[in-house]
C-alpha cells in the first residue's frame, strides 16, 4: 500500500513498500541476468549459486539492481492507486535495506497545479491591419531568386565582403592546437559573422593561394577552455566565389514556379504573403489575449515542473540541431555559450509555455469544450493536404495514442478560438 504526503508548491512525496518476498524475487531475477558474468573461485562462470555469490561479495551485492528492477512497476502502480498526475521525474530516496524487512522507497515529484481562472472573456487586444505592397512582393521574389542563384568563381581580384571563400584553417592557442580549430575546404561567406571576432574581416583583401595568419580573441562567454583567449589561425585561401542571380522574367517564372508568366508568379507570392501575415497577426493577437488570461489566473507552478519543461525544450532543440548535422557541443562552441546559459535563456519560455497550457486546459474544462469525430476527421484531412498524402493512408498510420494527442490539441485550439471570439478590439 502506497502513502501520499502533500508538500508545498504542488510537490508530493509517495512512500512505497516492497515486501521481503517480492524483493527476494527481484534479487533472483537480477542474479539470473548477471550470473554468467560473475566469477567465484572454485566455480565456473554462471555456476555459482546465489547464496554463494552473496556470501562472497556481501548480501547487499544485488540490492541496488533489485530496487531498479521493481521500481518502474512499483512507481506506476502507486501513481494509479493514488491518482497522482505527475509532471516531473521523481527524486528517489531509499531507506536502509534490512534483510527480511520490507524495502521502503520514497519518491518526491511535482503534480499538476490547480488553476483558478480569472477573467478570460471580453479581453481587449489590438487587431492588426494587414497589407502587402509591390516592394514586399519584389523583396520576396529577390529572396527566392537568391536561393536559386549559383556561385561563380572569381580569379581576377582579392576577396571582398559578401564573397563566398573556400579556406583551410588551423587554430592555435598558446602555440597548441585545440579541438574544433581545424578544417579543410571550408566554405565561408565573408560578412556573415559565422566566425568569432574579426576572423572574416582579416580574409578580405587576400588573393587565391595566399597563406596568412588570422589573429582573434575568443569572447569571455565562449566555451570554458577557450574563453577570453587569443588564438592564431593559419589560413590558406583556395577559392573566391560570388553569387550570380537569375534574371527575373517570364522564363524565370517558367523555370522556378508553376506559372507561365512573372506576373502570375508575383500574384501568387502576394497571396501567400497576405495569408502568412494574416496568420502571424492572428497568432500574435491570440497570444496577447492568452497572456492576459494567464495574468488574470492564479496557479502555483512547482520548480520541478519548470525544470522538466526546460529539459524537454533543450532536448527538442538538440534534436533539431542534430537533424541539421550539428551537435549541441558544436552549437555552444559556435555561439560562444554554455549549457548553463542556454538553460537560463530557455527557462522563462518554459514557464510561459506551462502557464499557457494550464490556463487553456482550465478553459476547456470550464467551458465543457469537446472534440467530435467530425473535428478529428477534418484535422486528418487538413494534415493529409499539408503532407500531400491520401487521407485514408494517413489515417492508417495514426495510432490511438496519437489520435488522443490530436484531440487534446484540438481542444486547446478551441479554447484559443473561444478567447478570440469572446474578445474585444482595442
Amino acid at each position: 500500500m502506497s502513502q501520499l504526503e502533500k508538500l508545498e508548491h504542488n510537490m508530493v512525496r509517495i512512500t512505497m513498500e516492497v515486501s521481503p518476498e517480492d524483493f527476494n524475487k527481484a534479487i533472483a531475477r537480477v542474479y539470473n541476468k548477471q550470473k554468467n558474468q560473475i566469477a567465484i573461485p572454485g566455480f565456473r562462470k554462471g555456476k555459482a549459486p546465489l547464496k554463494m555469490v552473496e556470501r562472497y561479495y556481501g548480501e547487499e551485492v544485488f540490492y541496488e539492481d533489485a530496487v531498479n528492477d521493481v521500481l518502474p512497476d512499483l512507481y506506476t502502480k502507486a501513481l494509479d492507486e493514488l491518482e497522482v498526475d505527475a509532471v516531473s521525474r521523481p527524486q528517489i530516496e531509499l531507506d536502509t535495506i534490512t534483510k527480511g524487512e520490507p524495502v521502503v522507497v520514497k519518491a518526491t515529484l511535482a503534480v499538476r497545479p490547480e488553476v483558478t481562472l480569472g477573467e478570460y472573456k471580453g479581453l481587449v487586444a489590438e487587431k492588426e491591419t494587414i497589407a502587402v505592397t509591390e516592394d514586399d512582393v519584389m523583396d520576396q521574389l529577390k529572396q527566392e531568386a537568391d536561393r536559386n542563384s549559383r556561385l561563380v568563381d572569381v580569379t581576377d581580384r582579392a576577396a571582398a565582403d559578401g564573397d563566398t571563400v573556400t579556406i583551410d584553417f588551423d587554430g592555435y592557442v598558446d602555440g597548441e592546437a585545440f579541438d574544433g580549430g581545424k578544417s579543410e575546404n571550408y566554405k565561408l561567406v565573408l560578412g556573415s559573422h559565422s566566425f568569432v571576432d574579426t576572423f572574416e574581416e582579416q580574409i578580405v583583401g587576400h588573393n587565391i593561394d595566399d597563406a596568412f595568419d588570422v589573429n582573434v580573441t575568443f569572447p569571455e562567454n565562449y566555451q570554458e577552455k577557450l574563453a577570453g583567449k587569443a588564438a592564431t589561425f593559419k589560413v590558406v585561401l583556395h577559392k573566391i566565389q560570388v553569387k550570380e542571380l537569375p534574371v527575373l522574367d517570364d522564363d524565370y517564372a517558367k523555370d522556378y514556379s508553376e506559372f507561365e508568366t512573372l506576373e502570375e508568379y508575383k500574384n501568387d507570392i502576394q497571396k501567400k504573403l497576405l495569408d502568412s501575415r494574416q496568420k502571424a497577426a492572428d497568432d500574435k493577437r491570440t497570444a496577447e489575449l492568452l497572456k492576459k488570461a494567464v495574468e488574470n489566473a492564479v496557479m502555483d507552478i512547482p520548480e520541478a515542473m519548470i525544470d522538466e519543461q526546460t529539459d524537454s525544450m533543450i532536448q527538442n532543440f538538440a534534436n533539431n540541431l542534430q537533424y541539421q548535422g550539428i551537435s549541441m557541443d558544436q552549437y555552444l562552441q559556435m555561439t560562444g555559450s554554455n549549457i548553463a546559459a542556454l538553460r537560463a535563456n530557455v527557462r522563462p519560455d518554459a514557464e510561459t509555455s506551462i502557464k499557457n497550457s494550464l490556463v487553456l486546459d482550465a478553459i476547456v474544462k470550464a467551458e465543457g469544450l469537446e472534440v467530435t469525430d467530425e473535428d478529428v476527421d477534418k484535422e486528418i484531412e487538413r494534415l493529409a493536404d499539408m503532407y500531400k498524402m491520401e487521407k485514408d493512408k494517413l489515417t492508417a498510420t495514426i495510432s490511438e495514442a496519437e489520435k488522443d494527442r490530436m484531440k487534446d490539441e484540438l481542444k486547446t485550439r478551441k479554447a484559443e478560438e473561444l478567447l478570440v471570439a469572446e474578445s474585444k478590439e482595442a
